[in-house]
């Protein structure tokens, strides 16, 4: 499997140099030359089989070459082996043909942790065998740094520098990031919004010779990695309710388009996704470009789902890369667009096939509250704010006839205020989470500037 930037410019690579080098030079985001298709009968057996061998199944295709087949199912079973879910990713039924699909069951409580958990054993064996070290810097929302910190923590080949918004994420999310005390991890707290830290980490790599100096590498989603890792659970959720003999749509909170560009990957390999659709909060872009093909930013509205509050998805461009008939040179013209114009308008065609397979909704604050009292009352389920969201639009687009799966992102207890406010009850942390409050913190407060976070960083991984 080779792999090609959206923007057209960048030589082709691997699968290892894919995951280590994140980005591509030329700005854009790597994609495999093509998609491999699962048979059906691959697919049937996924409904009996342990998410782990799933997980082979569905990756295999894009990593062979890198790794043996021994190495990679190795690789796969440490990953998952300290979720406390016998199935990993559970699901539970919550109305009449709607369910949920539990991804809070890892060591951070959220979805990233299928990814992160992966991508943090693949790094350390390639670098391993490569005898080299590298500086991932990450820029999160809330749950990417956490479960980026959780998954290289302690390794011998990794400095970890997580960027997160400073006061814009929930207390959990950020002691999670700021209690580990290993040396190789740093939380830096940026005075500016995910935006900020998302375009900062772009330019960090657009710096060739700060990202030679220090060995950058990323692990948002804007890593290939991450996305792959992300397509298993849409294979053992469908196949669990009767795919690939029975069509099942998704709903998916989303706000930097990862997760649900992992579900068009899955239904390009075959599973019969009729619908994916979009589940925002009032941070709405990708609902509004949807329905008025115009790609605008905005400002960005501090929420009770702060993993959403963005205006600049960067994954969508992995899908506008397809909707421009993977012209890199076209999709490089409305990249340039959204940085010197702030948007783009998305051409007729395009927009047209990404409403196809895709729909859309946003919800109000006042809406997210009132799903989390309606789902404790009607499923006696309590949910986290995003998932609530999701819940929210999937009522808007479920066809009794079809399987609703909407992703519950994360625990409720990662924000708890806006549960307690909502439902009265104030989820508690998992056993082994306990003393997350009591646990002392260790955090670098820096400016909303590009030269200064390099510079922290230097000095980071010189310790």
């Amino acid at each position: 499997m080779r792999y090609i930037s959206t923007r057209g410019q960048s030589p082709q690579l691997s699968f290892e140099d894919t995951m280590l080098t994140g980005l591509a030079p030329d700005g854009g985001l790597y994609v495999p030359e093509a998609v491999p298709l699962l048979s059906v009968g691959t697919m049937r057996r996924m409904a009996w089989q342990s998410y782990e061998d799933t997980a082979f199944d569905v990756m295999w295709p894009f990593v062979e070459g890198t790794f043996t087949e021994d190495e990679f199912r190795n690789l796969i079973a440490e990953a998952y082996d300290g979720f406390d879910h016998v199935s990993r990713a559970p699901l539970k039924q919550v109305g009449d043909g709607q369910w949920l699909l539990e991804l809070f069951h890892g060591p951070t409580l959220a979805f990233k942790d299928f990814a992160m958990q992966l991508i943090g054993q693949m790094f350390q064996h390639v670098l391993a065998k490569k005898d080299a070290r590298i500086t991932i810097v990450g820029a999160t929302s809330g749950d990417t740094g956490s479960a980026a910190i959780e998954a290289f923590r302690g390794l011998d080949n990794v400095d970890v520098c997580i960027l997160y918004p400073h006061e814009r994420v929930s207390e959990v999310q950020r002691r999670q990031m700021t209690t580990p005390l290993e040396d190789n991890v740093h939380a830096l707290a940026v005075d500016g919004t995910f935006d900020d830290c998302q375009r900062h980490l772009k330019d960090m790599f657009a710096d060739i010779a700060f990202r030679d100096e220090v060995g950058l590498a990323a692990v948002n989603s804007i890593n290939w990695a991450r996305v792959m890792a992300q397509i298993v659970y849409y294979f053992t959720s469908a196949t669990s309710l009767g795919a690939p003999d029975r069509t099942v749509n998704f709903t998916v909170p989303t706000g930097n388009f990862g997760d649900i560009y992992a579900g068009e990957i899955a239904r390009r390999m075959g599973l019969p996704v009729d619908r994916l659709v979009i589940a925002t909060n009032q941070n709405d872009i990708l609902d509004r470009a949807l329905r008025d093909g115009d790609y605008r930013t905005g400002t960005v509205l501090p929420s009770v789902s702060p993993s959403m509050d963005i205006q600049i998805s960067s994954n969508f461009e992995r899908l506008l890369f397809d909707a421009y008939d993977r012209e890199g040179q076209a999709v490089a013209r409305v990249m340039d667009d959204l940085k010197s114009d702030g948007g783009f308008q998305i051409s007729q065609g395009a927009i047209a096939f990404i409403r196809e397979g895709f729909a859309s909704g946003s919800v109000s604050e006042d809406e997210t509250l009132a799903r989390i009292t309606q789902t404790l009352s009607d499923a006696q389920e309590l949910v986290c704010p995003h998932t609530a969201v999701g819940l929210d639009v999937a009522e808007d687009h479920h066809d009794i006839r079809v399987p609703m799966i909407t992703l519950a992102t994360a625990h409720p207890a990662k924000f708890p205020d806006a549960v307690e406010k909502a439902s009265g009850i104030r989820p508690p942390l998992p056993k082994r989470m306990a003393d997350l409050y009591d646990r002392s913190e260790r955090v670098t407060q820096v400016p909303n500037d590009l030269v200064a976070l390099e510079e922290v960083i230097r000095e980071k991984r010189k310790r």
